[in-house]
């Protein structure tokens, strides 16, 4: 089963936790604090192997969550950081944030591999918090969340030659006749609705993967008809090898289908144009084909200013296969090694920032509803995430922090007084006027 477009979940690991811990040693009277940091989260990375082919087993499986770190123990033992979760895609699939469309990674080497959702740090144990004022702190911190989102996997076909065409000119055809692939053959439109992949082999050790691509028809670039499903594997191929009905057996035009599918892979991708393209006359065993090629060859002169080179052909006789798979192999071995593709940037590592009163720009917002204060701050509410607030040395801290930023002598300008109830996120305490603490 071919499956060339997926939508998961994924979530890096979460921190484990700090300890708050003493030591508890005979003979040592007051051992001071021994809890460890807890171990840092899993990331989830997409690494490359070039055995895969398509992204079917992401149909089965759509939650990909990294396991998280270790708890800190006791005697300042740090918890085991969480192993990363190694996740195997296909050459040539393409990596989106699917909320912001942003294009995370193009994997297109075996190996290749990027972070596409980074684990959490551990928290810090109360050993971390001690200081000459407080040596025996109990103050911990909660392991940082995972980073998590939902990702689009796409999956561009990487092949060296492509093949190109209107449904019904022979392309899946031609394909099990130059390789041992057996593609799916009708004798209506739209046979191929999915990329088939074989290996040529010329018998001299040479040989190349050739894609047969399903059908384009006019308005493609928009969408119409399998549309982006088709064009975007054509990214991936070094060279087109565009087939062409000589035999007109439908009606159409072969000049004109070459000018419509040209047409739809400029308006596509600009860049499509300047690859390298063989025209493929199929169908010659048939009446009436010789003249067509004949006027197509002059139609072509007269458009484009030049003699381009077309090899006519017959999938079903074989008439000039070799001479076409010959033609393809020394415009490929002329050619780089490797597609070239645009560099993506990899994940940003994600900045911890120190809350200070001196920081640029405001760092939170305080709003009356009622008779209650609601302050809203993104570093407030992160940092009150990571404190383990049960413990009276947190809230200390976190009451400290907050004079430090200014929330309370912004909330006492405001009309907070004694009692009056403060909320931020969830968290809801009494303003205590005059004190260090709430």
């Amino acid at each position: 089963m071919f499956i060339d477009k997926a939508k998961i979940y994924v979530k890096g690991g979460d921190g484990g936790d700090g300890l708050v811990a003493f030591r508890r040693e005979k003979y040592v009277p007051n051992g001071g604090p021994a809890g460890g940091d807890g171990g840092n989260g899993g990331h989830v990375i997409f690494r490359v192997d070039e055995g895969l082919r398509t992204l079917v087993d992401f149909r089965y499986q759509r939650h990909f969550k990294a396991p998280r770190g270790v708890k800190g123990r006791n005697k300042s033992q740090h918890g085991a950081n969480a192993d990363h979760m190694i996740v195997r895609v296909p050459p040539g699939t393409v990596v989106v944030d699917d909320d912001t469309n942003e294009v995370i990674a193009d994997l297109t080497r075996h190996g290749q591999q990027v972070v596409v959702a980074k684990g959490g740090r551990g928290g810090r144990g109360n050993t971390r918090f001690a200081t000459p004022a407080n040596p025996a702190p109990e103050l911990a911190e909660h392991g940082g969340e995972g980073q998590e989102r939902y990702i689009v996997l796409e999956l561009k076909v990487m092949a060296d030659v492509g093949l190109v065409g209107f449904p019904s000119v022979g392309k899946s055809t031609l394909l099990s006749v130059v390789s041992s692939a057996q593609p799916k053959i009708g004798a209506y439109h739209f046979t191929t609705i999915t990329p088939n992949l074989g290996v040529v082999s010329l018998g001299d050790d040479r040989t190349f993967v050739m894609a047969d691509l399903p059908g384009l028809i006019e308005g493609a670039h928009t969408g119409i008809g399998l549309g982006h499903e088709f064009l975007r594997h054509v990214e991936r191929t070094r060279i087109i090898i565009h087939v062409v009905d000589m035999s007109g057996m439908e009606g159409r035009d072969p000049f004109e289908d070459w000018t419509k599918i040209n047409d739809e892979l400029k308006l596509y991708n600009e860049k499509l144009t300047e690859r390298p393209q063989i025209i493929a006359a199929n169908k010659m065993d048939m009446p009436e084909a010789e003249e067509n090629l004949a006027a197509f060859k002059q139609q072509i002169k007269e458009a484009t200013g030049q003699e381009i080179e077309v090899v006519p052909i017959s999938s079903l006789t074989r008439q000039g296969i070799n001479e076409l798979m010959y033609k393809a192999m020394e415009i490929l071995e002329s050619l780089p090694q490797e597609l070239e593709v645009e560099d993506v940037a990899e994940v940003e590592e994600r900045k911890i920032y120190r809350l200070n009163k001196k920081s640029e720009g405001p760092q939170f917002t305080i709003r009356r509803e009622n008779e209650m204060f609601v302050v809203e701050s993104e570093a407030i509410e992160n940092m009150m995430k990571r404190m383990q607030m049960h413990t009276h040395d947190a809230i200390l801290r976190f009451a400290n922090t907050l004079r430090h930023m200014g929330v309370d002598e912004e909330l006492r300008k405001r009309g907070a007084k004694d009692g009056t109830i403060v909320r931020i996120a969830d968290f809801e305490f009494e303003f205590v006027e005059g004190s260090s603490y709430y």
